[in-house]
């Protein structure tokens, strides 16, 4: 089943590899892309733009696969299959092509879907390329079938965004995004490279307990509209967050500056002179009065939401749910899942009465880029605070000495975590007993939240890569299990922790 289809005009071949770059932008594993029309309507240039978009290689080899009748590719994001069935004898030949094995490992791009008609799979996407009025230019129509349906308007939407930015003719690029909804692509023309934002209102995940989503209970951004007020407000106090270059906050669309590629780390190793300052540019920003609304761009303002006990508990309860279905198979039962929280409601009151200030939430080196022409504070370049709140000041210290991508040694963590607390008694009174409490508790939490959101990821999103973080996640753990203060919480965690070093049994994802 197709939904109405979308007919395009194209121009030149120029255009041709716009709209090919529009599709890749969009296209995953399991999507089946067919491409028809008669001989010299352009079906081979619109494959090979594509096919070089995926794997953002504008010198890539492209062979016709009509003699061959397929051509792999294992590029970067997912492999993609490249077949042409001009020269089939009989449709039903076009079954021992295993089409729908391909599916299950990556995508299929293929030409000439008429010839196999009868023993082909759905198409998630077909495209549909006629000559058109002048020599150069074509007609397109594009027919998606309901899953692929909203991510076709959405792209090109986001043309139709880069348009009205002035970069209609901008190239695409997509760009590792992070774990969230959100997609992030690079994009560039003759007036330079910017990155695209593309965050449509939405909350994550279904409702759980309370009727609610994840993100609405843990206080997740599900617009861009904090994303902008509390980037004003850090680049407003000589922080480097990206400038936005354009806007459409109510689509979820933003142009931003391109803050380079270089990332705090070195060579995937932490550097302490770079984490030395990424403490420092915090117990600056930990020294200031920061407001707790923030002005919106044309009106309006951005209310940064508290860390409170809900949140605290939210991202708790991640653990139980989907780290020990993860190394057991099952989730927390009832009755210990309530004297699990029960031990850890225990210590929320040295949260709640630490000092507060902007948390950042994911202050760690997959958003903390290296701009050492900039200078200062300035060096630390910020790209992911949209999910800001009101809290303990020690939660951004712990996110950064206990990174999640990358391990920082416990000689490091803890030279650090004293040049933050000397660079705050310079700065004025600072509880220092009072935020290393703080940090033990937040540390330990933001271990356990992470260690559900992995094997979430992995269960729910189908991106099993954050696996192998979890070791790393687990050391972090242990660190802190080592302080009394976990004493009545170390049953909960030992036996769990031990079973990483296990293989994870086979489980299905559940609804929350």
């Amino acid at each position: 089943m197709t939904c109405d289809p979308i007919d395009i005009a194209i121009e030149d071949e120029a255009a041709t590899g716009r709209l090919a770059e529009d599709i890749a932008a969009i296209l995953g594993a399991g999507d089946l892309v067919t491409l028809s029309g008669p001989l010299g309507a352009g079906k081979t240039s619109f494959a090979r733009a594509l096919l070089r978009a995926l794997a953002d290689d504008p010198e890539l080899e492209v062979p016709s696969p009509t003699y061959t009748l397929m051509q792999p590719y294992a590029l970067p994001r997912f492999a993609i299959a490249h077949i042409d069935l001009y020269r089939l004898g009989d449709p039903d030949e076009a079954a021992e092509l295993g089409i729908e094995e391909l599916l299950t490992q990556g995508a299929v791009l293929l030409e000439w879907p008429e010839q196999g008609e009868g023993a082909l799979p759905p198409a998630s996407l077909a495209i549909a390329i006629e000559p058109g009025p002048d020599p150069d230019a074509r007609t397109v129509r594009l027919a998606p079938d309901p899953d692929l349906a909203d991510r076709l308007h959405r792209t090109l939407a986001v043309r139709s965004f880069l348009e009205g930015a002035g970069r209609a003719g901008a190239a695409r690029r997509h760009l590792q995004g992070d774990a969230s909804s959100r997609t992030y692509e690079r994009i560039a023309d003759a007036s330079g490279r910017a990155v695209l934002m593309n965050a449509p209102s939405r909350p994550d995940g279904p409702p759980i307990a309370g009727g609610l989503p994840y993100s609405k209970r843990a206080h997740l951004a599900e617009s861009v509209h904090p994303f902008v007020a509390i980037g004003d407000g850090l680049r407003a106090r000589g922080y480097s967050a990206p400038a936005v270059l354009a806007h459409d906050m109510d689509a979820g669309l933003l142009l931003l500056e391109d803050l380079g590629t270089d990332p705090i780390l070195k060579d995937g190793r932490v550097l302490e002179d770079r984490y030395a300052l990424a403490v420092d540019l915090l117990a600056d920003l930990h020294s200031r009065s920061m407001p707790k609304t923030a002005p919106l761009p044309g009106g309006g303002s951005h209310a940064v939401p508290r860390f409170d006990a809900g949140v605290f508990g939210i991202e708790l309860s991640l653990y139980p749910e989907w780290f020990l279905r993860h190394v057991t198979g099952a989730p927390m039962d009832a009755a210990t899942q309530a004297e699990f929280s029960e031990a850890w409601d225990a210590l929320w009151p040295f949260v709640d009465e630490a000092e507060t200030n902007w948390l950042l939430r994911d202050f760690h080196s997959p958003n903390l880029m290296w701009l050492p022409e900039r200078g200062g504070l300035a060096t630390v370049g910020l790209l992911d605070y949209q999910d800001a709140l009101i809290g303990p000041t020690a939660y951004d210290v712990a996110s950064l000495l206990q990174d999640a991508r990358v391990t920082v040694d416990a000689g490091i963590e803890a030279r650090l975590l004293d040049r933050y607390a000397s660079a705050r008694h310079a700065a004025g009174a600072f509880d220092d007993a009072g935020f290393r409490r703080a940090y033990t508790v937040v540390a330990a939490q933001r271990a356990t939240k992470i260690l559900g959101i992995f094997a979430r990821l992995n269960a729910r999103d189908k991106k099993p890569a954050y696996l192998a973080h979890l070791p790393r996640i687990a050391d972090y753990m242990r660190r802190s299990l080592a302080d009394p203060i976990f004493a009545e919480l170390r049953g909960f965690y030992e036996p769990a922790l031990s079973a990483l070093d296990r293989p994870a049994p086979s489980t299905q994802a559940s609804d929350p």
